[in-house]
Protein backbone atom coordinates (compact mmCIF):
# COMPACT_ATOMS: atom_id res chain seq x y z
CA UNK A 1 0.00 0.00 0.00
CA UNK A 2 1.56 3.42 -0.94
CA UNK A 3 1.52 5.88 1.58
CA UNK A 4 -0.53 9.39 0.86
CA UNK A 5 1.35 12.26 1.79
CA UNK A 6 0.45 14.66 4.64
CA UNK A 7 -1.12 17.39 2.96
CA UNK A 8 -3.20 14.87 0.47
CA UNK A 9 -4.16 13.17 4.06
CA UNK A 10 -4.96 16.65 5.76
CA UNK A 11 -7.01 17.48 2.34
CA UNK A 12 -9.06 14.05 2.27
CA UNK A 13 -9.80 14.78 6.03
CA UNK A 14 -11.40 18.59 5.79
CA UNK A 15 -12.98 17.72 2.32
CA UNK A 16 -15.10 14.73 5.14
CA UNK A 17 -15.34 17.22 7.47
CA UNK A 18 -17.18 19.64 5.08
CA UNK A 19 -19.10 17.34 3.58
CA UNK A 20 -20.42 16.01 7.33
CA UNK A 21 -21.09 19.79 8.32
CA UNK A 22 -23.14 20.73 5.24
CA UNK A 23 -25.29 17.84 5.58
CA UNK A 24 -25.94 18.97 9.11
CA UNK A 25 -26.11 22.50 7.89
CA UNK A 26 -28.95 21.74 5.10
CA UNK A 27 -30.50 19.05 7.64
CA UNK A 28 -31.47 21.35 10.44
CA UNK A 29 -30.07 24.93 9.82
CA UNK A 30 -33.12 26.28 7.53
CA UNK A 31 -35.26 24.89 10.38
CA UNK A 32 -33.37 26.60 13.18
CA UNK A 33 -32.72 29.83 11.60
CA UNK A 34 -36.50 30.38 10.52
CA UNK A 35 -37.34 29.58 14.34
CA UNK A 36 -34.91 31.98 15.58
CA UNK A 37 -35.88 34.67 13.40
CA UNK A 38 -39.65 34.53 14.68
CA UNK A 39 -38.65 34.53 18.24
CA UNK A 40 -36.44 37.80 17.70
CA UNK A 41 -39.30 39.67 18.07
CA UNK A 42 -39.69 38.37 21.49
CA UNK A 43 -36.20 39.19 22.79
CA UNK A 44 -36.36 39.51 26.55
CA UNK A 45 -39.39 37.30 26.59
CA UNK A 46 -39.86 33.71 28.59
CA UNK A 47 -39.22 31.98 25.65
CA UNK A 48 -42.38 29.57 26.20
CA UNK A 49 -42.96 27.55 23.22
CA UNK A 50 -47.24 27.95 23.62
CA UNK A 51 -46.44 31.77 23.13
CA UNK A 52 -47.23 32.97 19.47
CA UNK A 53 -44.69 35.82 18.19
CA UNK A 54 -44.44 37.89 15.23
CA UNK A 55 -43.27 36.13 12.21
CA UNK A 56 -40.33 38.45 11.38
CA UNK A 57 -38.36 41.03 13.65
CA UNK A 58 -40.17 44.19 14.68
CA UNK A 59 -38.88 47.72 13.29
CA UNK A 60 -38.03 48.69 17.20
CA UNK A 61 -34.49 49.05 18.31
CA UNK A 62 -33.65 46.78 21.00
CA UNK A 63 -33.12 48.35 24.54
CA UNK A 64 -30.03 47.20 26.73
CA UNK A 65 -30.10 43.92 28.04
CA UNK A 66 -32.00 42.32 25.37
CA UNK A 67 -31.06 38.76 23.79
CA UNK A 68 -30.57 40.72 20.60
CA UNK A 69 -27.83 43.36 22.67
CA UNK A 70 -26.03 40.23 23.68
CA UNK A 71 -25.78 38.50 20.58
CA UNK A 72 -25.02 41.52 18.65
CA UNK A 73 -21.79 42.00 21.47
CA UNK A 74 -21.43 38.57 20.35
CA UNK A 75 -21.26 39.59 16.90
CA UNK A 76 -18.55 42.21 16.94
CA UNK A 77 -16.40 39.14 18.83
CA UNK A 78 -17.09 37.30 15.95
CA UNK A 79 -16.01 39.45 13.16
CA UNK A 80 -13.01 39.91 15.00
CA UNK A 81 -11.85 36.34 15.64
CA UNK A 82 -13.44 35.72 12.22
CA UNK A 83 -11.13 38.74 10.79
CA UNK A 84 -8.09 37.59 11.98
CA UNK A 85 -8.11 33.56 11.52
CA UNK A 86 -9.27 34.19 7.91
CA UNK A 87 -6.43 36.49 7.52
CA UNK A 88 -4.00 33.96 8.60
CA UNK A 89 -5.24 31.00 7.09
CA UNK A 90 -6.45 32.50 3.98
CA UNK A 91 -5.07 35.40 3.14
CA UNK A 92 -7.93 37.79 2.63
CA UNK A 93 -10.54 39.39 4.94
CA UNK A 94 -14.08 38.51 5.21
CA UNK A 95 -16.41 39.02 2.38
CA UNK A 96 -18.28 42.18 1.94
CA UNK A 97 -21.65 40.30 1.75
CA UNK A 98 -21.36 39.72 5.85
CA UNK A 99 -20.27 42.80 7.28
CA UNK A 100 -23.48 45.17 6.54
CA UNK A 101 -25.49 46.09 9.57
CA UNK A 102 -26.85 48.52 11.93
CA UNK A 103 -24.37 50.95 12.95
CA UNK A 104 -21.13 52.61 10.79
CA UNK A 105 -19.34 50.06 8.95
CA UNK A 106 -15.58 49.76 9.35
CA UNK A 107 -12.53 48.27 7.99
CA UNK A 108 -9.69 46.02 8.53
CA UNK A 109 -6.40 47.37 9.61
CA UNK A 110 -3.58 44.73 9.16
CA UNK A 111 -3.77 41.00 8.74
CA UNK A 112 -1.92 38.32 6.59
CA UNK A 113 -1.24 35.16 5.59
CA UNK A 114 0.80 33.15 7.86
CA UNK A 115 3.32 31.02 6.08
CA UNK A 116 3.11 27.62 8.33
CA UNK A 117 6.04 25.70 8.67
CA UNK A 118 3.72 23.01 10.46
CA UNK A 119 1.21 21.79 8.41
CA UNK A 120 -0.83 20.26 11.41
CA UNK A 121 -1.03 24.27 12.93
CA UNK A 122 -2.15 25.10 9.32
CA UNK A 123 -4.42 22.89 9.12
CA UNK A 124 -6.35 24.01 12.41
CA UNK A 125 -6.02 27.79 11.43
CA UNK A 126 -8.40 26.59 8.69
CA UNK A 127 -10.59 24.67 10.60
CA UNK A 128 -10.84 27.24 12.88
CA UNK A 129 -11.07 30.33 10.33
CA UNK A 130 -14.84 28.26 8.86
CA UNK A 131 -15.90 28.09 12.35
CA UNK A 132 -15.02 31.86 13.20
CA UNK A 133 -16.76 32.97 9.76
CA UNK A 134 -19.63 30.34 10.33
CA UNK A 135 -20.35 32.21 13.51
CA UNK A 136 -20.56 35.64 12.09
CA UNK A 137 -23.10 34.55 9.37
CA UNK A 138 -24.87 32.44 12.03
CA UNK A 139 -25.53 35.36 14.66
CA UNK A 140 -25.87 37.54 11.61
CA UNK A 141 -29.26 35.28 10.36
CA UNK A 142 -30.84 34.66 13.65
CA UNK A 143 -30.19 38.95 14.13
CA UNK A 144 -31.63 39.43 11.16
CA UNK A 145 -32.44 43.14 10.41
CA UNK A 146 -31.04 43.32 14.15
CA UNK A 147 -27.77 42.53 13.24
CA UNK A 148 -24.73 45.42 13.52
CA UNK A 149 -22.31 45.81 11.02
CA UNK A 150 -18.63 45.49 11.43
CA UNK A 151 -16.70 47.64 13.09
CA UNK A 152 -13.56 49.11 12.59
CA UNK A 153 -11.16 46.55 13.30
CA UNK A 154 -7.26 45.98 13.98
CA UNK A 155 -5.02 43.59 13.87
CA UNK A 156 -2.22 44.82 12.33
CA UNK A 157 1.24 42.85 12.99
CA UNK A 158 3.22 46.65 12.76
CA UNK A 159 4.44 48.93 14.90
CA UNK A 160 0.98 50.26 15.47
CA UNK A 161 -0.97 47.25 15.53
CA UNK A 162 -2.96 46.14 18.47
CA UNK A 163 -1.34 43.24 18.60
CA UNK A 164 2.34 44.74 19.57
CA UNK A 165 0.45 47.02 21.94
CA UNK A 166 -0.96 44.30 23.96
CA UNK A 167 2.60 42.27 23.46
CA UNK A 168 4.31 45.43 24.83
CA UNK A 169 2.14 46.34 27.68
CA UNK A 170 2.45 42.64 28.62
CA UNK A 171 5.82 42.18 28.43
CA UNK A 172 6.30 39.30 25.68
CA UNK A 173 8.29 42.30 23.47
CA UNK A 174 10.19 44.89 24.67
CA UNK A 175 8.98 49.08 24.77
CA UNK A 176 10.02 49.59 21.44
CA UNK A 177 10.02 46.13 19.87
CA UNK A 178 6.69 44.60 17.32
CA UNK A 179 4.86 41.51 17.53
CA UNK A 180 3.71 39.96 14.24
CA UNK A 181 0.91 37.33 14.79
CA UNK A 182 1.76 36.39 11.22
CA UNK A 183 5.22 36.37 11.11
CA UNK A 184 5.50 32.91 12.63
CA UNK A 185 3.49 29.17 13.40
CA UNK A 186 4.31 30.48 17.65
CA UNK A 187 3.33 33.66 17.05
CA UNK A 188 -0.25 33.09 15.37
CA UNK A 189 -0.34 30.34 18.28
CA UNK A 190 -0.40 33.25 20.64
CA UNK A 191 -2.29 36.06 19.42
CA UNK A 192 -5.08 33.15 19.06
CA UNK A 193 -4.02 32.33 22.59
CA UNK A 194 -5.11 36.25 23.30
CA UNK A 195 -8.46 36.13 21.76
CA UNK A 196 -9.65 31.94 22.35
CA UNK A 197 -9.68 32.08 26.30
CA UNK A 198 -11.45 35.64 26.27
CA UNK A 199 -14.22 33.91 23.87
CA UNK A 200 -14.79 31.06 26.10
CA UNK A 201 -15.08 33.47 29.22
CA UNK A 202 -17.65 35.91 26.85
CA UNK A 203 -19.67 33.61 25.86
CA UNK A 204 -20.10 31.94 29.30
CA UNK A 205 -20.47 35.59 31.11
CA UNK A 206 -23.16 36.41 28.60
CA UNK A 207 -25.38 33.13 28.98
CA UNK A 208 -27.17 34.07 32.00
CA UNK A 209 -28.56 37.55 30.23
CA UNK A 210 -29.71 35.70 27.52
CA UNK A 211 -33.46 34.94 28.13
CA UNK A 212 -34.94 33.38 24.90
CA UNK A 213 -34.09 29.50 25.07
CA UNK A 214 -33.69 29.52 21.23
CA UNK A 215 -31.01 31.95 21.73
CA UNK A 216 -29.42 30.46 24.35
CA UNK A 217 -29.24 26.83 22.92
CA UNK A 218 -27.57 28.74 19.81
CA UNK A 219 -24.63 31.06 22.63
CA UNK A 220 -24.38 27.49 24.01
CA UNK A 221 -23.34 25.85 21.02
CA UNK A 222 -21.08 28.74 20.12
CA UNK A 223 -19.61 28.38 23.43
CA UNK A 224 -18.92 24.57 22.97
CA UNK A 225 -17.10 25.37 20.17
CA UNK A 226 -15.21 28.21 21.17
CA UNK A 227 -14.32 25.90 24.04
CA UNK A 228 -12.77 23.27 21.56
CA UNK A 229 -10.68 25.92 20.34
CA UNK A 230 -9.48 27.54 22.79
CA UNK A 231 -8.57 23.94 24.41
CA UNK A 232 -6.65 22.88 21.21
CA UNK A 233 -4.87 26.26 21.10
CA UNK A 234 -3.25 25.76 24.44
CA UNK A 235 -2.75 22.07 24.09
CA UNK A 236 -0.52 22.91 20.89
CA UNK A 237 1.28 25.47 22.52
CA UNK A 238 2.00 23.70 25.72
CA UNK A 239 3.31 20.63 23.28
CA UNK A 240 5.39 22.78 21.59
CA UNK A 241 6.82 24.67 24.98
CA UNK A 242 7.54 21.44 26.18
CA UNK A 243 9.56 19.86 23.12
CA UNK A 244 13.32 20.27 22.81
CA UNK A 245 12.69 20.27 19.17
CA UNK A 246 10.68 23.90 19.04
CA UNK A 247 13.44 24.81 22.33
CA UNK A 248 16.04 24.38 19.99
CA UNK A 249 14.25 26.28 17.13
CA UNK A 250 13.94 29.73 19.62
CA UNK A 251 10.78 28.48 21.39
CA UNK A 252 11.73 28.59 24.78
CA UNK A 253 9.69 30.83 25.73
CA UNK A 254 6.25 29.84 24.67
CA UNK A 255 5.22 29.36 28.26
CA UNK A 256 6.73 32.47 29.68
CA UNK A 257 5.06 34.37 27.32
CA UNK A 258 1.70 32.46 27.48
CA UNK A 259 1.84 33.48 30.90
CA UNK A 260 2.63 36.80 30.50
CA UNK A 261 -0.66 37.18 28.36
CA UNK A 262 -2.25 35.47 30.87
CA UNK A 263 -1.45 37.86 33.53
CA UNK A 264 -2.04 40.95 31.23
CA UNK A 265 -5.36 40.00 30.45
CA UNK A 266 -6.04 39.94 34.52
CA UNK A 267 -4.30 43.06 34.93
CA UNK A 268 -7.23 43.90 32.36
CA UNK A 269 -10.29 42.99 33.26
CA UNK A 270 -10.20 43.80 37.52
CA UNK A 271 -8.58 42.63 40.99
CA UNK A 272 -10.18 38.89 40.74
CA UNK A 273 -7.73 35.61 39.45
CA UNK A 274 -9.59 34.91 36.50
CA UNK A 275 -6.76 33.64 34.05
CA UNK A 276 -4.27 30.89 33.81
CA UNK A 277 -1.29 30.86 31.94
CA UNK A 278 -0.68 27.03 29.95
CA UNK A 279 1.32 25.51 32.97
CA UNK A 280 5.00 25.09 32.77
CA UNK A 281 7.95 22.38 31.59
CA UNK A 282 6.42 19.90 34.77
CA UNK A 283 2.55 20.34 35.06
CA UNK A 284 0.31 21.11 31.45
CA UNK A 285 -2.88 23.24 32.51
CA UNK A 286 -4.81 22.87 29.07
CA UNK A 287 -8.34 24.06 30.75
CA UNK A 288 -8.29 27.06 32.75
CA UNK A 289 -10.34 26.44 35.79
CA UNK A 290 -11.73 26.87 39.72
CA UNK A 291 -11.59 24.50 42.33
CA UNK A 292 -14.57 22.86 41.08
CA UNK A 293 -13.86 22.27 37.24
CA UNK A 294 -15.24 25.22 35.98
CA UNK A 295 -14.96 27.39 33.20
CA UNK A 296 -14.65 31.46 34.41
CA UNK A 297 -16.69 33.66 32.88
CA UNK A 298 -16.29 37.57 32.20
CA UNK A 299 -18.97 40.25 31.96
CA UNK A 300 -19.31 42.42 28.86
CA UNK A 301 -17.73 45.42 30.27
CA UNK A 302 -14.48 43.16 31.79
CA UNK A 303 -14.24 41.41 27.76
CA UNK A 304 -14.18 45.29 26.33
CA UNK A 305 -11.17 45.83 28.67
CA UNK A 306 -9.21 43.19 27.07
CA UNK A 307 -9.66 43.79 23.74
CA UNK A 308 -10.44 47.83 24.20
CA UNK A 309 -6.98 47.22 25.95
CA UNK A 310 -7.35 49.23 28.52
CA UNK A 311 -8.79 48.81 32.44
CA UNK A 312 -10.72 52.16 32.85
CA UNK A 313 -14.48 52.47 31.69
CA UNK A 314 -13.77 53.40 27.71
CA UNK A 315 -15.71 53.21 24.96
CA UNK A 316 -13.21 51.99 22.02
CA UNK A 317 -9.58 51.33 21.56
CA UNK A 318 -7.18 47.90 21.06
CA UNK A 319 -8.85 46.12 18.65
CA UNK A 320 -11.95 48.45 17.98
CA UNK A 321 -10.39 51.88 17.10
CA UNK A 322 -13.52 53.31 17.65
CA UNK A 323 -15.30 51.05 19.82
CA UNK A 324 -17.79 48.45 18.89
CA UNK A 325 -21.64 48.78 17.20
CA UNK A 326 -24.32 48.08 19.12
CA UNK A 327 -25.99 49.05 22.14
CA UNK A 328 -23.36 47.08 24.76
CA UNK A 329 -20.18 49.18 24.23
CA UNK A 330 -18.61 50.75 27.44
CA UNK A 331 -15.79 48.63 29.22
CA UNK A 332 -16.06 48.87 33.13
CA UNK A 333 -13.82 50.29 35.91
CA UNK A 334 -11.84 47.85 36.70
Amino acid sequence: MTDLPTDTILDAIADRRAERRNFLRYAGGAAASAGALSLLAACGGDGDSSSSPSPTPTATTPTVGTDADVLNFALNLEYLEASFYSWAAFGQGLSTGIMSGVGTLGTVTGGAQVNFQDPIVAQYAREIANDEIAHVTFLRTILGSFAVAMPAINIGGDATGAFTAAARAAGVVGASDVFNPYASDINFLLGAYLFEDVGVSAYKGASPLIVNKVFIEAAAGILATEGYHAGLIRSVLYRKGVDPAETLAGASSILTNARLISDARDSLDGSSEIDQGIGDTTTANVVPTDTNGVAYSRSTGQVLNIVYLNKTAVGSGGFFPNGINGNIRTSAAS
